[in-house]
């Protein structure tokens, strides 16, 4: 799984990506958003892949374009990254804690895109990042990426500490899913294929 660089650019961002999942946890991010840079660098740190994020979004309106935008770039290098997905360990789950707070991820990397999120925050903002785009985020991430992606914060007080269990354990069970199985030949399905 060679590194994978993604450049979007439209009327409201212009982005560029890059990723190598078989990476060790380096992460360069400047979204101008802080808080959705630290979870970013925190998600690449867990997940020991390497992640280089520049984004420059309209934020003189909101965040809500460069936060989609770049889980639309993460989504795409995912994808791309996996190839044909020959070899996966393909689904994968994790449960992290953040002091008080417990968050769950399962995925699948079947080809299939869903995402069913569940979060239940206490304010409307992290720093300069909308809670209610937390979940679009990782809904935008599951549908080019091409995954199954169930999330969910089990329980918390803290909207920081919930939304870090949840970065963490996304970023966990995605390695768990990439892992090549040694065992395995071909990709990890009885239709024969996970990309059509």
């Amino acid at each position: 799984m060679p590194p994978v660089i993604i450049n979007r650019t439209t009327k409201e961002t212009e982005i560029s990506l890059t990723l190598d999942l078989n990476g060790s946890g380096q992460a360069q991010i400047d979204t101008g958003i802080g808080f959705f840079d630290h979870m970013l660098t925190l998600f690449a740190h867990h997940g020991l892949c390497d992640l280089a994020v520049s984004a420059r979004g309209d934020l003189h309106v909101d965040e809500h374009h460069t936060v989609e935008d770049v889980g639309i770039c993460l989504g795409q290098a995912i994808s791309r990254g996996l190839g044909e997905r020959a070899g996966i360990v393909r689904t994968a789950h994790s449960t992290v804690p953040m002091d008080e707070s417990l968050a769950f991820v399962a995925i699948d990397l079947g080809g299939r895109p869903y995402c069913v999120f569940q979060a239940d925050w206490h304010t409307p903002r992290i720093g300069a990042l909308g809670t209610d785009l937390i979940g679009h985020f990782f809904e935008t991430v599951a549908t080019h990426a091409a995954m199954n992606l169930h999330a969910r914060v089990l329980y918390g007080r803290n909207d920081h500490h919930q939304c870090e269990a949840l970065f963490k354990a996304f970023a966990r069970a995605l390695d768990g899913a990439t892992r090549v199985d040694p065992r395995r030949q071909g990709v990890p399905s009885t239709k024969g294929t996970l990309t059509a």
